[in-house]
């Protein structure tokens, strides 16, 4: 089977396409240390979810002692110097970056002045991104709607992508393309294949676990992915809250608590050999609730 800049074997088709791991649920109540040991998993925060007031160093401090190895910045949005001087006295890495023009200032966007400033982000966010340490920058490549086609976003961002790579490989910084609800890149099949066609090894997939249950089942895309994936998105999803209360009702669970079988996720990310980061991406809140969220995120990363 032919996709793109890759070739298919019908063995590696079915093997991609049709696996499926079955997986029990996570048993929050099993005490951490009965837990079976999955070294490399990495995890972080991303920093909007910290609902505290006080300054930056403090929220860094925090987000450590209770148990974060890294968080996720936005860029543009913090001083560089604080930053750095929060991560230094703190031990906090800063795994990687979100390009927060992605959304305003499309890559697919049919001006090409709006498309040239949204490329000026990405530049900056890869800057920001080695100058903290990080290792990638999130980005959503593009958004469909009435008046983008889903041709053309595919076209330009691509166009678009491409001006970056070089400073990406320079910096030695990942472009990680996210799987969101943007109309753009539905299937795993077509994502891989957008992906390889930049024959790149700077540009792979940041996978929002979470923002796949609504529609497929995040396995499935771990299999198909697979190196393709530089971080991952720590999300939960409920369809029965979807179909009850609107489509956006089914984040508002706690991790473990939704529709996300995180064992059979966690046996598929083994299949593939990823190890790495997973920030969550919640609700937020204070030093209790992040703590929580730091626990859970424990027990599903040795589930």
């Amino acid at each position: 089977m032919k996709t793109g800049c890759s070739t298919f074997t019908r063995r590696e088709g079915l093997r991609l396409v049709g696996t499926t791991i079955a997986g029990a649920g996570l048993g929050f109540a099993k005490p951490l240390a009965a837990l079976p040991k999955r070294p490399g998993m990495k995890k972080a925060l991303m920093f909007g979810m910290v609902k505290t007031e006080g300054a930056l160093l403090d929220k860094f401090r925090m987000l450590k002692e209770i148990g974060f190895e890294g968080v996720e910045l936005d860029s543009p949005g913090f001083d560089v110097k604080e930053v750095l001087d929060a991560r230094d006295q703190t031990g906090l890495q800063i795994c990687g970056v979100v390009d927060s023009v992605h959304w305003k200032q499309t890559l697919s966007d049919p001006d090409p002045a709006v498309r040239a400033a949204g490329l000026e982000g990405l530049r900056t966010a890869l800057r920001e991104c080695r100058q903290y340490g990080g290792s990638s920058v999130l980005l959503v490549p593009a958004v469909v709607n009435k008046q983008v086609s889903y041709a053309d976003a595919y076209v330009r961002s691509q166009a678009e992508i491409r001006k970056a790579l070089p400073l990406a490989a320079e910096l030695r910084i990942k472009i990680a393309v996210e799987n969101v609800w943007n109309q753009f890149l539905l299937s795993p099949l077509e994502a891989a294949r957008y992906v390889d066609e930049f024959r790149s090894p700077w540009l792979g997939w940041h996978l929002d676990i979470g923002n796949l249950i609504t529609f497929g089942w995040p396995e499935h895309w771990i299999n198909v992915l697979g190196k393709r994936i530089v971080k991952l998105h720590i999300k939960e999803f409920s369809r029965k809250k979807r179909d009850e209360q609107g489509l956006r009702a089914g984040f508002n669970v706690n991790l473990g608590e939704g529709d996300c079988d995180w064992p059979s996720v966690m046996k598929a990310l083994d299949a593939v050999g990823f190890r790495g980061w997973g920030s969550a991406e919640v609700a937020g809140g204070g030093r209790e609730q992040l703590a929580d969220v730091a626990d859970r995120m424990t027990r599903i990363f040795e589930s």
